[in-house]
């Protein structure tokens, strides 16, 4: 029974991957960030930094995986973002301006599937070897027009991010432990439209409509989590910069010839029992730094080619996001939980033109979720609203005055998760 028993779940695995190595991972919350992941930390806003449960063997908090035993788990989201930028204004027609097609334009292609898999072995009674594979982040659209004059019939990007990581968890005494992760990344971006661009480029073939080139890189992540006083928890990660190889077919876009390197990033988080093993409430602060990266926060700018270490980029500033939840023990065999994060806008409004590619602009997410145990296996699900969020600017390549550009996003996300 048991060698059945590890052919189904071996099988049930290798179908997971398949699966997400033909599925684009696409979010857009925390910036390009997910607001969570894992199903748990997801229904509390994203929090849960310090409980262990809340981190998906390892990917919120390598520290947790030892707390966890033997187990496996897989998640399935399904996200939903909706992307539009509206033109106001006529173009001037003047000399060396630019101007847009005034009106409004929804993105199409707007539900993603989001898998995630992750597999934790005790080595001993005090640490712990896991394995996880999930989404980290990426942005998509897909304009059904020709947004910048001159170009193709559609205009849009699909990055795609994807993490695989092998960790490592060390019990230090009964209350405390510490993690380490290697992380093993992939990406692939795929840019449409910009051939109005190609003037300003320092390789005008390099620049779009090259189809999608993917890129790998490496990185660390540290974490810690115990408990301070009784029923108070905490727990912090730092996760380094993701060097990646360079996308060669985009080098005349993206700054540094086509780096698109992932930034660095920490959190840290407190948690604490209202009523023992009952009532819990986490907050969690989590850091990105988004304008340490050229190609995603260098600011438009004219007087350097785009591809170079100044060129354009999207602008985006660092990012502070607080995380707030809540989980509540109903009985023996269901979790109910809520939650609320915010982040800063990254986008300026100086910048908006190059987000009509990229609008990640939400800041506000609202969260619901909840667990049922079923023998020894839990079934967990979670649903996010993120509220509608606006970014106006002016139209930097064209007369003063003559158009403003709002960029806007809302979106929907429900995850369903098995541990078992």
């Amino acid at each position: 029974m048991k060698s059945v028993n590890y052919a189904l779940k071996s099988k049930l695995v290798a179908s997971f991957i398949v699966l997400m190595l033909s599925v684009p991972s696409v979010f857009a919350t925390d910036g390009y960030f997910g607001v969570g992941y894992d199903t748990k930390s997801i229904g509390m806003g994203g929090a849960g930094v310090a409980l262990f449960q809340n981190s998906f063997f390892g990917i919120n908090n390598p520290a947790a995986m030892v707390m966890h035993g033997n187990k496996y788990g897989l998640n399935l989201g399904l996200f939903n973002p909706n992307r539009e930028y509206t033109i106001s204004g006529a173009p001037s027609g003047y000399p060396e301006t630019f101007g847009l097609a005034p009106g409004t334009v929804e993105s199409d292609s707007k539900y993603f599937p989001m898998p995630s898999l992750a597999m934790n072995r005790m080595v001993g009674e005090n640490s712990s070897i896991g394995v996880s594979v999930y989404g980290n982040g990426g942005m998509n659209t897909n304009y059904p027009t020709n947004t910048f004059w001159g170009s193709s019939e559609t205009t849009g990007v699909n990055l795609m991010q994807m993490f695989g990581a092998l960790s490592f968890s060390q019990k230090m005494g009964e209350k405390w432990s510490v993690g380490l992760s290697g992380i093993l990344a992939w990406q692939s971006v795929e840019i449409t439209g910009l051939q109005a661009f190609s003037s300003m480029s320092q390789d005008a073939a390099s620049l779009t409509d090259n189809g999608a080139n993917g890129a790998i890189g490496f990185g660390g992540k540290i974490g810690i989590q115990g408990e301070l006083a009784k029923g108070l928890f905490f727990g912090a990660t730092f996760q380094s910069r993701i060097y990646m190889n360079e996308f060669d077919d985009y080098s005349g876009l993206f700054a540094e010839s086509g780096s698109f390197d992932i930034p660095a990033n920490w959190t840290a988080g407190l948690a604490y029992m209202l009523i023992p093993n009952k009532l819990t409430v986490a907050f969690d602060v989590k850091q990105i730094y988004y304008s340490k990266v050229n190609s995603i926060g260098n600011p438009m700018n004219f007087m350097a080619p785009m591809g170079s270490e100044t060129g354009s980029g999207f602008g985006w500033n660092d990012m502070t996001i607080y995380k707030l939840g809540l989980e509540f023990a109903a009985n023996e065999d269901w979790t109910l939980r809520t939650g609320f994060s915010y982040g800063n806008n990254p986008i300026r409004s100086t910048d908006v033109m190059f987000n009509i590619l990229a609008p990640g602009v939400v800041e506000n997410h609202l969260t619901f979720g909840f667990s049922k145990k079923m023998g020894t296996k839990e079934v967990n699900v979670a649903l996010v609203r993120a509220f509608s969020n606006t970014v106006s600017g002016p139209n930097p390549m064209e007369a003063p005055g003559a158009q403003t550009i709002d960029i806007s996003m809302n979106q929907w996300e429900l995850e369903i998760g098995i541990t078992f």
